[in-house]
């Protein structure tokens, strides 16, 4: 039985005493105190380059393995495949360059419109600098539904690498990942996946998606300012990035530009650890733990979502855009005749955070007719409750009369 006691969760989350109702968690979501406690803990505490003759070095060395297991448990990885950076966008330029070595004229890049441009521009880049050829996917505009054919479509056996989203940041669209990857495997192609607004939602498990590299965010899941990439250590180690002469040439430190931030590690640990208690009622390994947690989460999320999206129907002059079949709890609608960033500002005049805008994801934003501009997105997070919805609801309602 799962067990989700959003008030109990909500006293974990500091922000949330100055009063607004947050529904901009999609952009990053607010920060569990025991996460800033972890953090705060690690800089005040003596910390050297990793190493393991003093307890400075020895603790860096701590944060670093500490943060590895936790985001392999998360993810259903290994942590000998976690890689950590400034930020996902970083990271997958990183990796992007890395691989563009292996690629060459007549070679393929399979990318979705429907993708943040995190995981769209880097492949272009990288495809334009050895004469690759990058082909483009598109989506339904009416529905925001990406199809598996309208990715496998495009791959053949030139497709060296397709890069999809788990889950659209600006539409909430959650593609069949599984069985694009499955027809980019028959074809000899790797897939990338854009995991950072699918990981604060859905219990992750990326062997069963059949990513070969999969991102993320911790600060999107109540954690510190991070990127994270996990592939198979034997994917990683073909893989020979840009680096200085002396650094560390294992795995996964290759691609680990510069010394880690320990403290932002620590909280990384913290943010899972808080995650795997979200069920109260969870046992077993943390893994165990984070699996029962992200369930009874789902279906927390879930509820709210109907409910926002049941009350937004019935507003005058507010338009839905898109209604994916699949989806996380993630709304993005206008209203008739008012430009999104002033519902925006009037939105927060009512203490509901509900931001405009593309939000990066461009190409989705243009394809879908909304232009550069996009539309008002309004994100449920772990810390969401009715009271919320209500006012989100209420403030719309206040908005367009």
């Amino acid at each position: 039985m799962t067990v989700y006691d959003v008030e109990r969760v909500r006293a974990a989350f500091p922000a949330l005493a100055e009063g607004a109702a947050h529904f901009d968690g999609p952009g990053g979501s607010q920060v569990a105190a025991p996460v800033a406690d972890a953090v705060a803990e690690t800089l005040r505490s003596a910390v050297a380059n990793r190493g393991a003759v003093t307890r400075a070095e020895q603790r860096a060395e701590q944060a670093v393995v500490d943060a590895r297991s936790a985001m392999a448990d998360l993810l259903g990885t290994t942590p000998a495949g976690i890689v950590f950076g400034r930020s996902m966008t970083a990271l997958t330029f990183e990796m992007s360059r890395a691989l563009a070595k292996q690629w060459g004229p007549g070679d393929e890049v399979v990318v979705t419109r429907l993708d943040h441009d995190g995981n769209i521009r880097p492949w272009v880049i990288a495809a334009e600098t050895v004469g690759a050829t990058v082909r483009w996917a598109s989506f339904d505009r009416e529905t925001a539904e990406l199809t598996v054919d309208d990715v496998t479509s495009l791959i053949n056996d030139r497709t060296r690498l397709v890069a999809v989203t788990a889950a659209s940041n600006l539409f909430g669209t959650m593609p069949d990942v599984r069985e694009i990857a499955d027809a980019a495997h028959a074809a000899g192609a790797l897939v990338y996946v854009d995991g950072v607004h699918y990981t604060p939602h859905v219990g992750v498990d990326v062997v069963a998606l059949g990513a070969d590299f999969f991102a993320c965010s911790p600060y999107k899941f109540c954690g510190p300012h991070l990127g994270v990439v996990t592939a198979a250590p034997s994917l990683l180690e073909s893989l020979q990035p840009d680096k200085l002469l002396p650094s560390m040439n294992d795995v996964p430190e290759r691609f680990e530009l510069g010394t880690l931030p320990y403290e932002l590690l620590a909280g990384v640990s913290a943010a899972v650890d808080f995650l795997a208690g979200l069920d109260e009622s969870a046992t077993g390994s943390r893994r165990d733990r984070l699996v029962a947690s992200f369930a009874a989460l789902e279906k927390h999320e879930s509820l709210l979502a109907d409910r926002l999206l049941a009350g937004l129907t019935e507003i005058e002059r507010v338009t839905l855009l898109g209604r994916p079949a699949r989806r996380t709890p993630t709304v993005l609608f206008r209203i008739d005749g008012m430009d999104g960033y002033a519902v925006h500002q009037a939105l927060a005049t009512h203490g509901v955070n509900a931001p405009a805008g593309a939000f990066y994801a461009i190409e989705a934003s243009r394809w879908a007719g909304l232009g550069d501009t996009g539309a008002v997105r309004a994100g449920i997070a772990p810390y969401t409750n009715d009271n919320d919805v209500d006012r989100l609801l209420e403030a719309v309602a206040k908005v367009t009369r």
